[in-house]
């Protein structure tokens, strides 16, 4: 296994140009407000099921590809996009309303960070969801771009490499919560920061930290 040390690690660091976030699990928490649109939605279309707090976080990151046999097994896949389709209406009603939680830190970091490096945000999640979230955050101004699973359907080092195409970006960094957010940085080949107060972990970083006052701080320092 090729490990790298610190020193090494920290050189590779200072070299990034643009920082490129997950949403969920690493700016902010809005299981809450999922699990409200999956049981309205649910409702709607007559399934018999409280989805939990539990039952989201479980799928926290995954693509719809999964996380829809995953939940609805005994659909089709017709049904599967009929329901899922009904839930994100439930969900653009209710994130303007109801929002999140964003992590500690995380609203003043983003601000500090804008000031250095080109932002960016890279989700599993439905079209327009991240727009809601910088909306709710009032964060619309730091970000340049981004790009959702929902509006192409494509995992997330495809849509990494498409920002980093598109912006021209050299040297980023993405930065995320779970084993699957490192995953997809290595195929992106870019280096992959752990924060680990978010839905998942892994051993696969380049970098971690425990909460985003201390990645703001570290970044801002190189």
């Amino acid at each position: 296994m090729f490990v790298l040390y610190p020193e090494e690690i920290y050189q590779i660091m200072k070299s990034t140009d643009s920082l490129i976030f997950d949403m969920d699990g690493t700016l902010w928490d809005a299981v809450d407000s999922y699990v409200q649109s999956w049981n309205e939605g649910a409702k709607i279309e007559n399934i018999d099921r409280v989805f939990t707090r539990g039952d989201l976080n479980h799928v926290m990151g995954w693509e719809r590809g999964k996380v829809l046999p995953y939940m609805f097994p005994d659909k089709t896949v017709e049904e599967q996009e009929r329901i899922y389709q009904t839930i994100n209406e439930c969900r653009a009603r209710i994130i303007p309303q109801s929002g999140g939680v964003l992590y500690s830190g995380v609203r003043e970091g983003i601000i500090k960070l804008a000031s250095k490096y080109r932002l960016f945000i890279v989700s599993n999640c439905p079209k327009g969801l991240i727009t809601e979230f910088m909306k709710w955050a009032d964060l619309q101004d730091c970000f340049v771009d981004e790009m959702e699973h929902g509006v192409n359907s494509m995992p997330k080092n495809h849509n990494i490499k498409l920002l980093m195409d598109k912006h021209s970006l050299i040297n980023p960094v993405y930065i995320g919560d779970t084993h699957g957010d490192s995953k997809d940085s290595r195929i992106a080949k870019i280096p992959f920061v752990l924060v680990n107060y978010g839905f998942g972990s892994t051993d696969d970083f380049d970098q971690k930290f425990d909460d985003f006052n201390s990645l703001t701080n570290y970044f801002m320092g190189l």
